[in-house]
């Protein structure tokens, strides 16, 4: 069983989540999630946006599984005229096959134009048990080492305030996909080096499960995902591996040599040299 995490609001999220965008965003992800499930990852993180919640519900529905069984992520998507917060979620929820979601997130922010509503609105739903803005428990962002540094300020302040980071893109540093340039191929020639490094003291441990023992060890959420069994299993083996040292932590943060990158949605205040 995946190990859980206890948010400010007294309720626990497991640490590790199958993701249902990037490869999987537009797309039928019901065989993806059930294989998923089978493994025992069953902290399934969809939303709205990714337009594949019904592939979702098929695959918690077939799966057997109890609700209580289940952790449920969705996310709210920028809401069109004529529909409300409240009518989004309950179509999530006949989507998803369940009465409630463990954790509604606002997706993108700056879609909505009366945010503070948006936050009431989700507050008064008795179908969100956890929400991610407004008394707010989890706050998800790009975090990966490429970006660590200029994050370590709202990671500061998360953690003052009790608020649990959930990070996608969690293993962009190392996926050729993602750092195509050659300054950030060096960079990733680095970062895996390092990593295979570490790795070795563990039972030759691979890249990709370091890097979620670094989100691991911070106490952040990490969502990914594959369609591949032996990658998931991959995945969720890294839960069993020992806690990286503060020097191991300190030797990861050297290896990329200043640089920052994100990967997904940039923003000017911070990523001058994306």
């Amino acid at each position: 069983m995946v190990k859980s995490i206890k948010l400010s609001d007294g309720t626990t999220i497991p640490w590790l989540a199958f993701g249902t965008g990037t490869a999987l965003y537009k797309q039928d992800c019901t065989d993806a999630t059930s294989l998923a499930l089978s493994l025992g990852l069953t902290h399934i993180d969809a939303a709205q946006m990714y337009e594949n919640e019904d592939g979702v519900g098929t695959a918690l529905s077939a799966s057997g599984l109890p609700r209580s069984a289940l952790y449920i992520t969705t996310k709210l998507n920028k809401i069109s005229e004529g529909e409300t917060v409240e009518s989004t979620l309950r179509s999530s929820l006949k989507k998803l096959k369940v009465d409630h979601v463990d954790l509604f997130l606002v997706h993108v922010p700056t879609q909505h134009t009366d945010l503070k509503k948006v936050w009431k609105d989700m507050a008064q739903l008795e179908e969100i048990i956890s929400l991610g803005l407004e008394n707010p428990v989890v706050n998800q962002i790009e975090y990966h080492p490429l970006v660590a540094d200029k994050l370590a300020p709202l990671i500061a302040f998360s953690r003052e305030h009790g608020i649990t980071t959930a990070s996608y893109g969690g293993l962009t540093p190392i996926l050729p996909s993602r750092i195509k340039s050659s300054e950030l191929s060096t960079v990733r020639e680095n970062i895996i080096s390092t990593l295979t490094t570490i790795g070795s003291t563990r039972g030759s441990a691979t890249p990709n499960q370091i890097l979620l023992k670094w989100l691991q060890s911070q106490g952040v959420i990490a969502v990914t995902t594959s369609s591949k069994e032996s990658r998931l299993k991959e995945y969720l083996d890294a839960e069993n591996l020992a806690e990286l040292s503060e020097e191991e932590l300190d030797t990861i943060r050297k290896s990329i040599g200043g640089v920052h990158f994100r990967a997904f949605a940039s923003f000017s205040h911070m990523d001058e040299n994306n």
